[in-house]
Formats: structure tokens, C-alpha cells, sequence
């Protein structure tokens, strides 16, 4: 209903999504963990305050995974395959939950090294898909342009 109301086609965000998540997986390929800058009395501020958000949410649910759910979700055409979705971002979401509750200790496992090495590696494929959710949505849109431009008038 609102992406009619505003006449926004689920394209606009598969290349809008994949821009997003392609500069996310950009800063994690450059080992950039936030692009914020922090004064030492703002950092404490922030701790300080509960109702500042963590930063892993905006990358749980965030900008660009919102823009994934809306477009999965319209693909999804049956009560099944949108049911199969919903259960899966839940299981994602549960299996996050144990992976930040153990971060501490992966973090120790994996070393500063490691942790670098998979945040990089999690970076490129995380850009690869951006690419592929840009380029999904910027094809629909470019055959309509030419299919109108070879229309005769």
C-alpha cells in the first residue's frame, strides 16, 4: 500500500538497498568499524545512556536489511513462502543472539588477525551481494526504458 501511495516500485529499492549495503560492505572491507568520531566525553555520554542504540543494530536491522526484508517479502507470492521468510529472519535473529552472546569469546579465539581477516572476508561478500540486489533491480527498470524507447509514436 505505501509503495503505491508514493508510486515507489520494489526496483527503486532493490538498487537503493544495494547501494546501502554495498557501503557497508565497503567500510568492513576496509576494516572501518564505525564511521563516527567519538570525543572521549561523548563516548562515556553514550555508554552511559541506555537509550542511545548499540552499534550492532543499525547492522541487524538497519537501513539495508529492512530494504532485503521488503523486497524478499514481495517476492514471496503464497502465505507459505512468506511464512517460510518470516521463520527464517527469526531463526537468523536467534542464531545472532548466541553469536553476539559468544562474541567475547570469538573475539579471543579468533585474535585481532583473524577478527580483521573475517570482518574483511564478510565485507566482500556482503558487497557481491549489493551488487547483485543493484543490478536485479536496475535491469527491470532499464528494459522498460527501452521497450518504451522502441515503441512507435
Amino acid at each position: 500500500f505505501l509503495f503505491k501511495f508514493f508510486g515507489i516500485s520494489t526496483n527503486g529499492f532493490r538498487i537503493a538497498g544495494g547501494v546501502i549495503i554495498f557501503k557497508i560492505g565497503f567500510d568492513m572491507l576496509q576494516a572501518r568499524y564505525t564511521p563516527m568520531k567519538l570525543k572521549d566525553e561523548e563516548i562515556k555520554t553514550y555508554a552511559d545512556d541506555i537509550s542511545i542504540t548499540p552499534l550492532g543494530i543499525p547492522m541487524l536491522c538497519g537501513p539495508g536489511a529492512i530494504a532485503n526484508a521488503i523486497v524478499l517479502m514481495q517476492d514471496a507470492h503464497s502465505y507459505e513462502m512468506k511464512g517460510i521468510l518470516i521463520g527464517t529472519i527469526a531463526l537468523i535473529y536467534l542464531l545472532t543472539f548466541f553469536i553476539l552472546r559468544a562474541s567475547t569469546k570469538l573475539v579471543n579465539v579468533l585474535g585481532e588477525t583473524g577478527n580483521n581477516v573475517m570482518m574483511r572476508l564478510m565485507g566482500l561478500i556482503l558487497m557481491v551481494i549489493a551488487v547483485e540486489c543493484f543490478v536485479s533491480g536496475l535491469k527491470p527498470i532499464l528494459v522498460d526504458i527501452v521497450r518504451e524507447g522502441m515503441l512507435p509514436r
